[in-house]
């Protein structure tokens, strides 16, 4: 009685802990708004709808994937939405060692370890609102392919975004995309690890998440990679939370020359 007392109580705590989780993932602007009782400014926000798009429709296809490795649907509901919270908000916890679920439910978490929480939140990864405007620009471009003469613009929250916002976000992803596969490559050369260890190590520490998949997973650690190894993956840590460009300028000889 006493142990599922305890069970429970943890059950419930970690549901707490889920929501609230969830909730520093949202752009703090929406809680401005709230505050100033301007609900209808945050059921504008597009970015917000697609952050939790994301969340649910994540929870829901990875329980459905894991429901046979629980013993109630509650319980692989509950390990889900702590995972896909923890991850995609780049908390760094684990309730249960995901490494061991299905290949869909690990592939669709290391695709939200990318995707990161909202912008202006005290979350890491690409941010929701980049990825939108990603795939908006890649629409932009697949309908002037198909109307040349027609006038497109890319919105967002009912704005639309100028050239230099569009240009800032492509560099800014074309950027992470070669650091990533730099660093990806250059641990290739000191580590005889397999792909997948080597791959979800960048992408865990890249985007601040904590545990990655194999020999990085929830029950591992980073503990035998070689201190060279080691060196490339805090800087990775750096460069990710701080948006990449101060790392960057960090390499650059004229920031040098300048001090």
């Amino acid at each position: 009685m006493r142990n599922d007392s305890c069970g429970s109580y943890t059950t419930l705590m970690q549901g707490i802990i889920t929501v609230f989780i969830l909730m520093f993932g949202v752009n703090f602007n929406a809680y401005f708004f709230i505050l100033r009782r301007k609900f209808d400014e945050v059921f504008k926000m597009s970015e917000l709808k697609g952050y939790f798009g994301i969340v649910a429709f994540s929870i829901i296809t990875i329980t459905i994937n894991v429901r046979h490795m629980f013993p109630s649907l509650f319980q692989a509901f509950h390990h889900s939405a702590f995972q896909v919270a923890s991850i995609i908000t780049t908390t760094g916890f684990a309730t249960a060692d995901f490494d061991q679920w299905p290949q869909y439910s690990r592939a669709l978490l290391v695709m939200i370890m990318f995707v990161g929480a909202c912008a202006g939140s005290t979350g890491g990864g690409m941010k929701v609102s980049r990825i939108m405007l990603m795939f908006k620009t890649v629409y932009r471009e697949i309908r002037k392919y198909l109307h040349p003469r027609a006038v497109t613009n890319v919105t967002m929250d009912g704005k639309t975004m100028d050239r230099s916002t569009l240009h800032s976000v492509s560099v800014y992803l074309s950027t992470y995309m070669l650091l990533f596969s730099v660093s990806v490559i250059a641990i290739t050369l000191f580590e005889n690890l397999d792909l997948e260890t080597v791959f979800t190590s960048v992408a865990c520490t890249f985007n601040n998440i904590g545990p990655g998949l194999s020999k990085v997973g929830p029950t591992c650690n980073f503990g035998f990679m070689q201190p060279v190894t080691k060196y490339i993956l805090m800087f990775d840590m750096l460069a990710g939370r701080l948006e990449l460009y101060p790392m960057l300028m960090l390499l650059t000889p004229a920031v040098w020359k300048n001090a």
